[in-house]
């Protein structure tokens, strides 16, 4: 009999307060970095109903409009109107921000990483985004969400929303797609039925049609379970930097060290560590090495080379995995300067840090760490 496991993975949509903080603060560290892309930014958001605390340390020689760049993500997300419980027209702006320790910036400045900790990235075969399956199918539940709101008014959905998705495995191989549950914020009404249908419609069926590979009869699901859900975002729920760093990273299906992204300048390994963990796993894949892979890196602080690296494939390897272990440390420079360079961190034209505060640090082309290009490095 296959060993059957059910793994899980959720998401949440740009207009969760929590995922609506992680925008802000990624939204004023790509400014800080287009005014100096030497600038160091640690930026914190908490938003409640009207509301923004910016918070945090920032050293940059230039200058930003915080409050304006914080009304502009959230108007772009949706919130325009008081109705909604929040509205970046009129909503209150808070900043306290401070510079940044000079202890910290003495062994950051040598090339040292700015903190210590631990830092995971993994990819696996099972998608071509090369992401696990789960992740990838709650991501664009949410994806579709925002798209479909934007695109159709009249169907009175809302900003926030929510999704999870359970996958049956056997054998560690994806099977089949158990459950489904979204949860849409909407406009007011009494037609529960009636929105529960529009979900479905114009949510739910266009993606299991995407994944109609895993979809074996009708999936469970659970469509706004909880009945009406009309109050939402900073009105429903206080929204934090940092809090989503599941859905950021792999749903779950890989270890995490504890340190949230946005917010954070790449000499942070928090950010850049995992981001160079995700890079090098996937290039294992891309290069046949493996059909899956997860990558441990770990550092202290003022340090530039990691303290540890380690190479996992989970009997899924094609070649000896101390060998794949060496070619990883020959051919990429692991320290907090070598992944700022080899992924262009500090490079606005070629990074922007608010993209991925939505649906997912990782599995979306165009981020410099998702190139598979150098998995040549690694035959």
């Amino acid at each position: 009999m296959p060993r059957t496991t059910i793994y899980t993975s959720e998401s949440v949509s740009e207009g969760h307060p929590d995922k609506l903080a992680d925008q802000i603060s990624d939204a004023l560290l790509d400014e800080f970095l287009a005014q100096d892309p030497q600038a160091r930014v640690a930026v914190e958001t908490l938003l409640t109903r009207g509301l923004a605390v910016i918070a945090g340390e920032v050293t940059v020689d230039g200058y930003v409009d915080i409050a304006q760049t914080v009304r502009n993500v959230v108007k772009e997300v949706g919130y325009t109107d008081t109705d909604l419980g929040f509205d970046g027209n009129t909503c209150g702006v808070l900043v306290a921000i401070q510079e940044q320790s000079a202890h910290i910036a003495q062994g950051v400045d040598t090339g040292g990483a700015g903190d210590q900790g631990m830092m995971f990235g993994m990819a696996t075969n099972e998608t071509v985004e090369l992401m696990p399956l789960p992740i990838a199918i709650a991501h664009r539940l949410t994806a579709v969400a925002a798209d479909v709101r934007k695109k159709h008014p009249s169907l009175g959905f809302r900003p926030d929303a929510k999704s999870q998705v359970s996958v049956r495995y056997e054998d560690g191989r994806a099977k089949r797609i158990e459950t489904v549950v979204l949860s849409q914020q909407h406009g007011p009404t009494k037609e529960q039925v009636e929105v529960r249908e529009k979900v479905k419609t114009h949510i739910i069926d266009p993606v299991l049609k995407e994944f109609a590979e895993y979809v074996d009869g009708t999936p469970d699901l659970h469509i706004n379970p909880t009945g009406a859900f009309e109050i939402g975002g900073p009105q429903g729920d206080t929204g934090l930097t940092g809090r989503k760093i599941i859905v950021d990273t792999y749903g779950g299906l890989c270890p995490h060290g504890g340190g949230a992204f946005s917010g954070k300048d790449p000499t942070k390994v928090d950010r850049s560590a995992a981001y160079m963990a995700r890079h090098v796993a996937k290039c294992i894949v891309a290069a046949g090495l493996a059909d899956k892979a997860q990558i441990t890196l770990a550092y202290a602080i003022g340090v530039a080379q990691p303290v540890a690296i380690a190479v996992e494939t989970f009997g899924t390897e094609h070649e000896d995995p101390e060998k794949i272990e060496k070619k990883v440390r020959d051919a990429f420079d692991l320290s907090p300067k070598g992944i700022i360079e080899h992924l262009s961190l500090r490079n606005p034209e070629k990074v922007k840090y608010l993209p991925t505060a939505r649906n997912g640090h990782f599995g979306h082309r165009g981020f410099t760490w998702e190139r598979t290009s150098d998995a040549e490095r690694l035959k």
